[in-house]
């Protein structure tokens, strides 16, 4: 009798439609069928890089002509040709590396050349063999002709993309002299990939870089003409490069036409390797505000094209144009994104870093470019001071403020800090939409009369920073419009003179116009804020920023039940003489609406009711003419 101990597992292979395994990579495998042709380049290349090395290893191999990748377009015919004279395949290697699926021999390739120590030789693009298949997204049947280097005999494999394939010989004279050629016989709706224009711009854009020259024939007669010349910018070294060069490369990758206000160009060496190539540009670009405030760093892994959307450096950076390449970084299969890993989080954090010291550099070498920077993208920068705790003080240091003392020249909070008053524990400012208007607001008065510098912040992006705890050498960032002024411990400047006291009777007029106004505002209170304007309206110190309830009232998101603060200035004409008048004169209670209507005005707002506003001052002049 069999028990179930003697019953021993059976290994299987799995079992798959080829035919539909390969439809299913081909179609859902790649977004874009674009980028056929940039998996053909790529393996073009990757046969040029290995006769290099072979011929390392066997001198003489090969015909000794300089490598070279060669399109050929066929309107005609609806067909396209790209040829290279690399290394080439046998039939073996044809049967492995186009038979198999998923069977790269560029991966084997590095493997052995790995384990020979000699990786950095090579640099080599493709990895999982499957970039190849992506020429059926265009082709309804794809013929690759090919002789190994070193041999006397050629190859044809030609298949539908429908699961089998054929291979036969070919006469010497029909094949390359060495190398590879790839036919694709172009489907009906794919034949643009013959036009000249489309397949220039296809190669600049995603291999425009590789190690090999490209050149392109607009017929199968025609002599071919470079579009490529197989170099990268970025790959020579900084010594040999003219300011011209990467001006015209700049213009190329950024789509601008003016020139770079600096240039990053270096090579990070050690645990993580990659080269940058960056720019800063002299004016804003039109989508610098875009809502998604994407970045348009590209990315190319072994000088090939592989994304725009690779979000390299944090969004406040998105002004920066340029370019990152490394050999190391782990794509998808399709090799049209990225994987997280920890060397692209270290590219993220370097190339981020090193763009804010080359700005701090820029500023301490040259005030009026950094002055000229920051007048373009100041107000994007200092997204980061909210966004970025990490590098906030950093970003703190490299901005740039107009102040109440500054005139038309910008101020850095290392200037502030130094000529801080005597007894000033904190950094002051004001938020708003005018600088002007902000520089004569009401609210400022008390500390101009003490010799207190103001920054006066009007990008949007400032409501937010400033009021998120943010401080600067230990000093806080504290609004003139929000909380009590605490100034009495600071003098006024000389020849200011100190306040007159307040009258007594100004106090119970306080009072009085708390219980005029009710629910309109959360408090009345005397200012000591105030030197010259009768009254001035000021968040509460919990509350937030007026500015910023403002723009968060725009977008529907006003926080409910805020009501502001109205400050009176006891020692003003007006508010005496008010204060002086019995409680049941209507010219009183008039008055005091007044006040709040003036202390809206003057904060660039309507009163909070047009008609009454107009009534009540109708009957207060009315009573001043009678």
């Amino acid at each position: 009798m069999t028990t179930m101990t003697d019953v021993h597992p059976e290994t299987r292979a799995f079992e798959a439609d080829v035919a539909k395994l390969l439809h299913l990579m081909v179609h859902s495998v790649y977004s874009d069928r674009d980028v056929f042709l940039r998996e053909l380049i790529a393996n073009a290349a990757d046969a040029c890089e290995k006769l290099r090395y072979e011929a390392l290893q066997t001198p003489g191999l090969g015909s000794g002509d300089t490598p070279g990748i060669t399109i050929t377009l066929d309107p005609e015919a609806r067909r396209l040709t790209i040829a290279d004279n690399g290394i080439g395949m046998s039939e073996a290697d044809m049967i492995e590396a186009l038979g198999t699926i998923a069977r790269s021999g560029t991966k084997a390739f590095m493997d052995r050349i790995a384990a020979a120590r000699d990786a950095e030789e090579a640099r080599l693009i493709g990895q999982f063999g499957v970039g190849f298949y992506s020429a059926f997204m265009v082709a309804d049947r794809v013929e690759v002709v090919s002789r190994r280097a070193g041999t006397d005999s050629a190859h044809r494999w030609a298949s539908e993309g429908l699961g089998t394939y054929t291979i036969e010989p070919v006469a010497l004279e029909d094949a390359p002299a060495q190398g590879t050629r790839v036919v694709l016989h172009l489907k009906e709706d794919a034949a643009t990939y013959t036009e000249r224009l489309t397949i220039e711009r296809l190669v600049k854009a995603q291999s425009g870089h590789v190690p090999v020259p490209v050149a392109l024939a607009e017929k199968p007669d025609a002599e071919a003409q470079g579009i490529t010349d197989g170099s990268a910018l970025w790959t020579r070294p900084k010594s040999d490069i003219t300011s011209e060069e990467y001006t015209d490369f700049y213009r190329s990758v950024a789509g601008q036409f003016d020139e770079p206000a600096l240039t990053l160009h270096y090579r990070a060496e050690g645990l993580h390797e990659y080269s940058v190539l960056a720019f800063i540009p002299e004016t804003r670009p039109f989508d610098l505000f875009d809502p998604d405030r994407s970045g348009r760093m590209k990315l190319y892994v072994r000088r090939i094209f592989i994304t725009d959307e690779a979000d390299l450096l944090p969004r406040y950076l998105r002004f920066v144009r340029g370019l990152v390449d490394s050999a190391d970084l782990p794509l998808n299969v399709s090799r049209e994104m990225i994987q997280e890993s920890p060397l692209l989080s270290a590219i993220r954090k370097g190339v981020a870093n090193r763009v804010l010291s080359e700005l701090d550099k820029f500023a301490t070498s040259d005030a009026q470019g950094y002055a000229r920077f920051w007048d373009a993208f100041g107000a994007v920068l200092k997204e980061g001071i909210y966004e970025d705790y990490g590098r906030r003080e950093t970003l703190l240091g490299l901005s740039r403020f107009h102040s109440t003392t500054s005139g038309s020249d910008w101020r850095s909070l290392k200037d502030y800090v130094a000529a801080m008053r005597e007894n000033q524990t904190a950094i002051y400012y004001a938020t708003g939409t005018d600088r002007d208007r902000l520089a004569a607001s009401p609210q400022i008065e008390g500390f101009r009369a003490r010799g207190i510098e103001v920054l006066l912040l009007t990008d949007p992006v400032d409501s937010f920073w400033a009021g998120s705890g943010v401080d600067y050498d230990g000093k806080p960032f504290k609004s003139v419009t929000q909380g009590q002024a605490d100034l009495g411990l600071i003098p006024p400047v000389e020849g200011e003179g100190a306040p007159a006291p307040a009258a007594p009777e100004t106090e119970a007029f306080i009072a009085f116009v708390k219980t005029v106004l009710g629910e309109d505002v959360s408090d009345v209170r005397a200012s000591d804020r105030l030197t010259t304007s009768a009254a001035c309206l000021v968040a509460s110190e919990n509350g937030i920023d007026r500015q910023l309830e403002r723009l968060l009232a725009a977008s529907g998101r006003a926080p409910s039940g805020t009501r502001p603060v109205l400050e009176l200035n006891p020692r003003h004409d007006l508010v005496t003489r008010l204060a002086a008048l019995p409680d049941a004169a209507e010219i009183k209670t008039d008055g005091a609406r007044l006040l709040l209507d003036e202390a809206h005005i003057a904060d660039g707002e309507l009163p909070t009711d047009a008609r009454a506003f107009a009534d009540r001052l109708a009957r207060v002049l009315a009573k001043a003419l009678a």
